[in-house]
């Protein structure tokens, strides 16, 4: 059923719980593949950073971001699962759809926050741009 499927991470406890859930739906489909796309925000190129601290904490911050997602890649393997993973710099929302709607992906897995309507307005929540723009089939993951 789910064959090829798309897993968003970031690391965070979110991603992790989608993880397991992209686990379990590879493992009972003879040949699935998982798909890591971890995307790094690419706040460098936003108009309101002018400070040189601010690279070395963007520098910092991915990778803090690409070592928390080790581990996650550590568990899919350690399942089984057939992987690949793509780091990919960009906006998260957009660069997730790209690869959502160029792949051949059954469903596309993703964490939510749970951000509170205040913090949707003001922020925006990736699960729901990604959910609305995708299209394959979307779980996201609470």
């Amino acid at each position: 059923m789910f064959k090829n499927i798309l897993l968003a991470a970031d690391g965070s406890v979110h991603s992790k719980r989608a993880a397991s859930k992209a686990i379990y739906l590879a493992q009972n489909v003879s040949g699935s593949k998982i798909t890591l796309i971890n995307v790094l925000d690419d706040l460098r190129n936003r108009k309101d950073i002018l400070h040189e601290t601010m690279e070395i904490e963007y520098d910092t911050s991915t990778s803090i971001q690409k070592e928390q997602t080790k581990e996650i890649e550590e568990t899919i393997k350690e399942a089984g699962v057939s992987l690949e993973v793509k780091h990919v710099i960009g906006e998260p929302g957009p660069t997730i759809v790209e690869e959502a709607n160029e792949g051949e992906y059954d469903i596309v897995i993703i964490g939510s926050r749970g951000l509170n309507p205040f913090q949707r307005m003001v922020l925006g929540s990736v699960s729901h741009k990604v959910s609305k723009r995708v299209k394959c089939p979307v779980l996201i993951i609470k």
